[in-house]
């Protein structure tokens, strides 16, 4: 899978994601899109997935049309999140498009 992190995800996670391409938005120079135009660059540059760290998501945008899974890491410190970052890669690999899921 094509695995996009957004600015808030933190990136020794891509480490756990050993199966997948994964970049950061960043790396893709989208730093300065907003939620909505990150999502749509993401899907048309043939992303599958999108983790991020905004709660808030789901409330922002209308997600019933995106094609991408959006999975939204609830840890975003990482010294808590690796205690799990087996149990969060795993969860991200079962992603299927159109998924929204809370880790």
């Amino acid at each position: 899978m094509k695995i996009l992190f957004d600015q808030g995800t933190p990136a020794p996670l891509k480490r756990y994601l050993t199966n997948h391409d994964v970049v950061t938005a960043v790396q893709q120079g989208w730093s300065d899109l907003s939620n909505g135009d990150l999502i749509t660059a993401a899907e048309q540059a043939g992303f599958d997935v999108l983790v991020t760290t905004d709660r808030n998501l789901q409330y922002q945008q209308n997600l019933s049309a995106r094609q991408i899974a959006i999975a939204v890491v609830l840890e975003s410190a990482w010294p808590i999140l690796q205690l799990r970052a087996g149990d969060v890669a795993e969860i991200i690999d079962g992603l299927q498009p159109k998924d929204y899921l809370e880790i």
